[in-house]
């Protein structure tokens, strides 16, 4: 039995060293700076690659530092939290001046939601000569899923440290090899094809994340 759709995750880290602001599925994303993104590139060039062999059609999301409850404890605003906890340093590259297009999880939800359930057509009008790098003339399609703003790390912290009541022992450090200063999504893709779009503040995402992190980190204590 053939697969209906596949939907997969990527990242936005494929972008690499785009400069281009906020970053749109619509140009190329073919020079990662960590073997992270290139894996996830090579991820979505396998998926287009078997949509031409055997007609599967495939959706690659390109998730924009996606947080919230039961996130994976080792992405930064995770660790964040805990290190604050504990008075611990928490540590920030670049000497803090990073920013990022944070993503709530419950967005990233209903952006998947809207999107399982419509397999890609083949664009038409696509040739060789004017590629199209978010589509294909087989079944294959890219979205960017973020919140269309990119804010500076500090504003994580900054969340945190409200939410949690207690201040952060910042540790500035210089920048870390293969990492990106900015991360922007253009998501008028998925708002035009889906009427999707973000609906959480960092704030209002970090309070909640917090809520579920104490009463998660109460358990062990």
């Amino acid at each position: 039995m053939r697969a209906a759709h596949l939907v997969f995750a990527s990242s936005s880290s494929v972008y690499g060293l785009s400069r281009e602001i906020p970053f749109s599925e619509h140009v190329p994303a073919d020079h990662p700076i960590s073997l992270y993104a290139a894996t996830k590139r090579t991820n979505e060039l396998m998926a287009h690659a078997y949509c031409h062999l055997y007609g599967i059609p495939a959706t690659a999301l390109r998730f924009f530092t996606v947080y919230g409850p039961w996130g994976r404890p080792d992405m930064a605003y995770f660790k964040f939290a805990r290190a604050i906890m504990a008075g611990t340093p928490i540590e920030l590259y670049n000497h803090g001046d990073l920013k990022r297009d944070f993503t709530y999880i419950d967005d990233v939800v209903h952006a998947i939601e809207r999107v399982v359930d419509c397999p890609p057509s083949p664009k038409a009008d696509w040739t060789e000569e004017h590629p199209d790098f978010a589509s294909s003339r087989v079944p294959f399609r890219i979205y960017n899923i973020g919140n269309n703003k990119a804010e500076p790390l500090g504003s994580l912290v900054t969340a945190l440290e409200r939410s949690l009541g207690k201040k952060a022992n910042r540790r500035l450090l210089p920048m870390q090899p293969g990492d990106v200063f900015v991360t922007e999504a253009d998501t008028t893709d998925m708002e035009r094809d889906f009427g999707w779009r973000p609906s959480t503040r960092l704030s209002e995402g970090v309070d909640r994340f917090v809520e579920w992190f104490n009463s998660y980190e109460g358990r062990f204590s």
